[in-house]
């Protein structure tokens, strides 16, 4: 079986338009890293985190200035939204990444194996159409996030 392993999370959906549809069309597995976009979407990240500075969120626009603190905003209505279904900011996140008919797996990064027993919760929350299509509304707020990849790397 072929498979692809892109980066994807709700704050980077550029794989939506090519890659993603001909993964489908083509029976092509696709495994995504970093749902949880860097920390972002894992509900410590506040605007008084301070990154270290060999981190390079630490210089990154992604997570320092005015579009940090819009994302901020964003993931506070995202959390909002998780919670009145019973889930915290981290499962949606996971939740809605494998919502995608295309995408097989979530490779959800770690540091405690609290974290772990978190995102396995994302496998008990169901995402309706509506549910999706409200996320689309709270998303159309953001700045997209990028990072590193294995692809840019020198």
């Amino acid at each position: 079986m072929e498979t692809v392993q892109p980066p994807y999370h709700l704050f980077r959906r550029d794989i939506e338009a090519d890659l993603l549809p001909h993964a489908q069309a083509h029976d092509i597995g696709v495994l995504v890293y970093g749902p949880l976009a860097h920390g972002l979407l894992g509900g410590t990240i506040t605007e008084a985190t301070k990154f270290r500075a060999d981190d390079w969120r630490s210089h990154s626009p992604a997570f320092t200035g005015p579009g940090f603190r819009r994302n901020l905003e964003v993931v506070a209505a995202l959390g909002r939204f998780a919670a009145d279904r019973g889930a915290t900011i981290a499962q949606l996140a996971v939740a809605w990444v494998l919502a995608h008919p295309a995408v097989q797996v979530a490779i959800v990064g770690s540091r405690t194996p609290a974290h772990l027993d978190e995102s396995l919760g994302a496998l008990d929350l169901t995402l309706s159409q509506g549910d999706l299509a409200e996320i689309d509304r709270i998303m159309a707020a953001a700045v997209p996030v990028g990072g590193p990849s294995p692809e840019g790397m020198t």
